[in-house]
């Protein structure tokens, strides 16, 4: 089973002050030479400030992005899981994680990120600004990304489940044993209503519960299964997906 997880806009300090970013170290390496590209582009970018800021979308308050863009080749590194913050990832709670829990969602869960493309939780990445909507001269990243990204979700094994945003649904399809995950609470009518602010929260702590149980889900129907024991409502949705019915409060 893989769970799926957009990035976070935000990421935590620091790291491990005694090594720096090792692409031959990251999962997935088939995909170093068009990680490559994009860091490269994004720490050229950060040589000029006004620029940079523009094509991030921050804030004068936010510059401290611009610095970590520049020095992204030597800055510390940290575990994915760890370094992204965040209303999902603080429902996840790796921090809290035994050590059990951390080697399963290191052998599960991948981030697909918009600088590195689908990165597994336990790759060490530094602190980085940039989102699926960037505007990175000559680099359009969903152009950039699609296609490899695609090839590389598409050849994983076993069920795929997809809890990220459509816009990083965008950089790459997923394989066709996969399932897109959609919090939904009721709405008027029985209709079932798509959530915003609590779509993250819930994401993160299902996602730590599937952690927590340690469960290598092959299908759908297993999954549905276990949910009904673990105190989730988890049905069947439109093609393609399931929903996990919160209460929208």
């Amino acid at each position: 089973m893989i769970i799926l997880l957009p990035p976070s806009e935000t990421k935590r300090d620091g790291g491990d002050e005694s090594a720096v970013l090792d692409w031959s170290q990251l999962s997935f390496p088939e995909l170093t030479p068009s990680r490559k590209v994009v860091t490269s582009a994004v720490t050229e970018l950060a040589s000029d400030t006004e620029a940079a800021q523009k094509a991030l979308g921050i804030s004068a308050k936010q510059l401290f992005e611009v610095e970590r863009n520049r020095t992204l080749a030597t800055a510390p590194v940290m575990p994915a899981l760890e370094r992204y913050t965040g209303v999902l990832f603080d429902g996840l709670d790796a921090a809290s994680m035994t050590p059990s829990e951390r080697h399963f969602a290191h052998s599960t869960v991948v981030v697909h990120s918009a600088l590195f493309g689908p990165i597994g939780a336990g790759d060490q990445i530094p602190a980085y600004r940039l989102s699926h909507n960037s505007k990175v001269p000559g680099l359009p990243l969903k152009k950039h990304w699609r296609e490899q990204a695609s090839r590389t979700l598409a050849s994983l094994p076993g069920l795929q489940l997809d809890l990220r945003s459509e816009a990083y649904a965008q950089l790459g399809e997923t394989s066709a044993n996969s399932v897109y995950l959609r919090v939904v609470t009721p709405g008027a009518g029985g209709k079932r209503v798509a959530l915003s602010h609590f779509n993250k929260k819930s994401k993160g702590i299902f996602s730590r519960a599937l952690i927590s149980a340690g469960i290598n889900h092959d299908s759908t129907d297993s999954l549905l299964a276990w949910s009904r024991g673990a105190g989730f409502q988890l049905e069947h949705g439109a093609p393609g997906e399931i929903d996990l019915v919160v209460e929208n409060a």
